[in-house]
């Protein structure tokens, strides 16, 4: 196998980490209902099955990025896959409650590891070509939309043919796949000399992880509850202790000085956003297929497959293309701004709608500029910081996506919930609580674009910027 051809087998299995990483955050929705007859969960505990794996994964992305620093990403890599699938067997095996959140849990370390190592990895194989770096992210994007709507499709046809345990051991011979092909495939790379930052990990994970621990569970216990904000307040504790412990170490977990980075905390900005705009608009937009037109899981699946395509195909052949001749920055605002409008569209959802009118169109538009934003910002967070810092950039890059996604679907469950959505088989009801929640992700994309257009640089960071001083060299 040649080294070219190599490479970009391993980008698939990279890719194919993305897909599985997402997918494991989907594929469960639809399973829930005989998951909680069969282990006995509560109505209020079933989310747990979701929001386990979401807490672990969120919590210990940064431990994952500098573990693979430090340990070499190939190593984290398998190890992240080989915890994933232990997780997996375990979930689909558990009897009760208490093991299946334990194995949820244990998924999302897996993630934790693999999302970081498997960004790294990306960045070794295509750094030092920055045409082929932007096409690689373009790649790894789109697995990113493909795994999510993979999942409530594999998740419905799994659970209505088979049993649900096997929306978990469908996991377990990818694993094997990835493992075994791991060595053959990916660049050793190095471990490197250092310290491992004990109480940075500490207070990072523990305030990360109580952080969208308060913020998944505030919808079900009140935004003004007292264990809401007193979780919050230690999380914020937390985070400050570990913002201090930065500052003082000589090794830290995080360099803070690392934020100095032209463009590189203005693109975790804009991550952090378009998380908080694109969950909650997919989450409420497959219960309005369901709950108001009435799909059942399989087509509502089907249904988010345009969608799917063509982010796949916006990210794949057009981002690059754009990004090459605008550069990163028009693109990151111009593909917020789009996918507000088409949140603005989706909101003027009726209770007696149909999924060509109401849907297909707004919703293709919200993947348009789902697809011109998510690459270029990817792009200059991770390509913004120094070679040996990759697995850290990675890391934060992964935090502020996973946690923005958390922060806004918990904001705009508890925007829904206050217009109406919590009013099941009211169908207006339902609807208007579901469009509050298009207009509140609509502002958060729009809130996204405004940001990027004040702070990002324009042609300063991203594979693009160094092609065209490369070419400038040519000419």
């Amino acid at each position: 196998m040649s080294h070219g051809s190599r490479r970009w087998w391993v980008l698939g299995l990279i890719a194919l980490a993305q897909f599985m990483v997402i997918m494991d955050t989907s594929i469960i929705g639809v399973a829930l209902p005989r998951m909680q007859d069969d282990l006995g969960f509560s109505p209020e505990n079933l989310s747990w099955v979701f929001n386990a794996y979401v807490v672990a994964f969120g919590g210990l992305l940064l431990l994952g990025g500098r573990l693979s620093d430090l340990f070499g990403a190939r190593r984290m890599f398998t190890a992240g896959w080989l915890i994933l699938l232990v997780g997996s067997a375990a979930a689909g095996l558990a009897d009760s409650v208490a093991i299946e959140l334990a194995a949820r849990a244990t998924q999302g370390v897996g993630a934790a590891l693999i999302a970081p190592s498997a960004l790294t990895l990306l960045m070794m194989l295509f750094g030092a070509q920055p045409r082929e770096l932007t096409r690689a992210l373009a790649l790894y994007g789109a697995a990113a939309p493909a795994g999510g709507t993979a999942g409530v499709f594999l998740g419905g046809l799994i659970t209505e043919y088979i049993s649900w345990p096997w929306v978990f051991y469908i996991n377990i011979p990818i694993a094997l796949i990835a493992v075994l092909a791991t060595p053959a495939l990916m660049p050793a790379g190095g471990a490197r000399r250092g310290s491992l930052d004990v109480a940075g990990t500490l207070t990072v994970t523990a305030g990360l992880g109580a952080a969208v621990y308060a913020i998944v569970r505030a919808p079900e216990i009140g935004w003004t509850s007292g264990q809401t904000w007193l979780v919050l307040a230690g999380a914020v504790a937390a985070l400050v202790a570990f913002v201090a412990i930065q500052a003082a170490r000589r090794e830290p977990l995080m360099r803070l000085s690392i934020f100095r980075t032209p463009n590189l905390a203005a693109a975790n900005v804009a991550q952090l956003l378009l998380g908080a705009a694109w969950i909650p608009m997919w989450f409420y937009l497959n219960l309005y297929l369901q709950q108001v037109l009435g799909y059942s899981a399989f087509p509502s699946g089907a249904a988010l497959l345009p969608m799917t395509v063509l982010i796949m195909v916006g990210m794949i052949a057009l981002a690059p293309r754009a990004i090459g001749r605008f550069g990163p920055k028009p693109m990151v605002v111009v593909g917020l701004a789009v996918l507000a409008a088409g949140l603005g569209w989706l909101a003027l959802v009726r209770p007696d709608g149909n999924y060509a009118v109401d849907v297909l169109p707004a919703s293709l538009v919200t993947a348009l500029g789902m697809s011109l934003a998510f690459i270029p910002s990817l792009g200059t967070a991770i390509s913004s910081a120094p070679p040996e810092e990759g697995g850290l950039a990675s890391g934060i890059v992964n935090t502020s996506y996973q946690v923005g996604s958390a922060l806004g679907l918990a904001a705009m469950t508890a925007v829904a919930a206050s217009y109406g959505a919590d009013r099941l088989g009211d169908l207006p009801a339902l609807t208007t609580g579901y469009s509050a929640a298009f207009v509140g992700a609509g502002v958060i994309a729009a809130a996204g674009a405004v940001i990027g257009t004040l702070t990002l640089r324009a042609r300063a960071a991203g594979p693009q910027a160094v092609v065209e001083a490369e070419e400038a060299k040519v000419g």
